[in-house]
């Protein structure tokens, strides 16, 4: 046995297909090696959160919560789920009682390990969602994120002091959230000495390979002391995804911090999920494989993202502006504060360069989410948003200013307004976990209500 062995969180049932095939895994696609994982020896299983929750409603017909309750009855291994904090699974923040409902019922349908994070590290916006998970009867683990990024403020000291933070909130452990591969190796093993001295509490890291990084970043972590990593099987990883399952193992054996995973026994399961990224190529018609992008350190928007915003500037005719869309993004970025760029702020920065690029007049039309950024309403960003460039530029009145979002949040719709929501449509005692669907994507849910409620009793018209 190795003196410290490193834990293994693998991704290839979330992050690993969300980040190289659009999130389009489904549960069938998954069931055959279940009990095969579930005996490698992983710390957790990533399998819920992120995307999932909307591509199921809305692109693969299943129910996200059966998907869960299917997954736990084949796992005794910790299914660990991505938590957006006050915005939950959706691209809105809900109100109080919603993050405590969802929170209570994800862990009672299987949730083991929650990551949660926000988008601009303000942590008024992990304290609801931190304290629900921390009140299950479950005990599930609760993991707070530092959402890393590049910029002029935001520094290895400044991460420290934040998770210092999560850990006085009462996280079990933190994770260094790295959605787009910009911790290079040598500032990861900083970041992680700083860390592993100032908390009591295990350090996780998670990376992606867009930047060519990944590897030798995680090499650089771990020499460092760092408790687990995120990894992908190897038909899932690098590109985007994060670094492969069985290299790291395999760059491990034989030293201190040696996983004590048998790799030999992973080689089955990957074979089955290489015909289930194959299938899922031709099925979706999806690239699947993408190349490394060193550039990711200056735009910062993570490659899944940059897909789609290349797809509308192709259907715009207007391919020939992309490298002018990638240096747009730096600058919109530093115009509404430095916020890091992830799920929601990096589709409203990225939108918001896309229609500079494609007006040709910066600021020309504005989407009511970045100036809904800029002025407050997902929290504080890490740089204050000039005064004059939200009054005169995007023409934001002074009274719609927010320095405190979760006055906001209170003022949301409750679970009782979408429980009501859904009777008025029809749906006689809709199931609470069908109210939490309908809360985060009402559009999606309500068609996929209406192509199921025959086939489920709680739906009655």
């Amino acid at each position: 046995m190795a003196k410290n062995p490193v834990k293994i969180m693998e991704t290839v049932l979330r992050d690993g297909h969300q980040s190289l095939c659009a999130t389009r895994m489904r549960t069938s696609d998954m069931m055959p090696q279940l009990e095969a994982l579930d005996k490698v020896g992983y710390k957790a299983l990533e399998a819920w959160g992120g995307a999932t929750f909307d591509t199921c409603l809305r692109f693969l017909d299943e129910d996200p919560w059966k998907r869960l309750d299917t997954l736990k009855a084949h796992l005794k291994t910790p299914i660990q789920m991505l938590l957006r904090g006050q915005n939950l699974l959706g691209y809105n923040h809900y109100s109080n009682n919603v993050v405590e409902k969802f929170v209570q019922k994800a862990s009672e349908h299987g949730i083991g390990v929650f990551r949660i994070f926000d988008a601009l590290n303000d942590v008024r916006n992990l304290k609801v969602a931190i304290e629900a998970a921390l009140k299950c009867k479950e005990k599930p683990e609760v993991q707070g994120c530092l959402v890393y990024t590049l910029s002029p403020v935001h520094t290895n000291e400044t991460f420290v002091e934040l998770a210092k933070e999560l850990q006085s909130m009462g996280c079990h452990s933190v994770c260094i959230k790295d959605m787009s591969g910009l911790l290079k190796p040598y500032v990861a093993e900083d970041l992680v000495k700083k860390l592993k001295s100032a908390l009591d509490i295990p350090v996780e890291l998670h990376t992606h390979c867009t930047s060519g990084f990944g590897h030798a970043t995680y090499l650089k972590a771990i020499e460092a002391g760092v408790d687990i990593i995120d990894t992908a099987l190897a038909p899932f990883s690098s590109d985007t995804s994060q670094p492969c399952t069985e290299t790291m193992i395999r760059m491990l054996e034989g030293t201190d911090r040696d996983t004590g995973i048998a790799v030999q026994q992973l080689t089955p399961i990957s074979k089955h999920f290489l015909e289930v990224k194959k299938r899922l190529i031709k099925e979706f018609n999806l690239k699947g494989y993408f190349d490394i992008n060193p550039n990711v350190l200056d735009f910062q928007i993570p490659g899944g993202m940059l897909s789609n915003l290349a797809n509308q500037l192709k259907e715009a005719g207007m391919e020939d502006k992309y490298q002018d869309l990638l240096d747009e993004m730096p600058r919109v970025r530093k115009d509404v504060g430095y916020p890091p760029l992830v799920t929601p702020s990096s589709q409203i920065v990225g939108t918001m360069a896309t229609f500079n690029i494609m007006s040709g007049e910066r600021y020309k039309m504005v989407p009511n989410e970045f100036k809904d950024l800029a002025r407050g309403k997902f929290g504080k960003t890490p740089v204050p948003v000039d005064r004059d460039f939200l009054t005169k530029t995007l023409h934001v009145d002074p009274s719609e200013i927010i320095t405190d979002c979760s006055i906001e949040d209170a003022k949301a719709e409750s679970f009782a307004d979408f429980e009501a929501e859904l009777k008025k449509k029809g749906y006689l005692n809709p199931s609470e976990e069908d109210v939490l669907s309908y809360a985060l994507f009402p559009q999606v849910a309500e068609e996929f209500f209406q192509a199921h409620f025959k086939k489920i009793t709680a739906y009655v018209k």
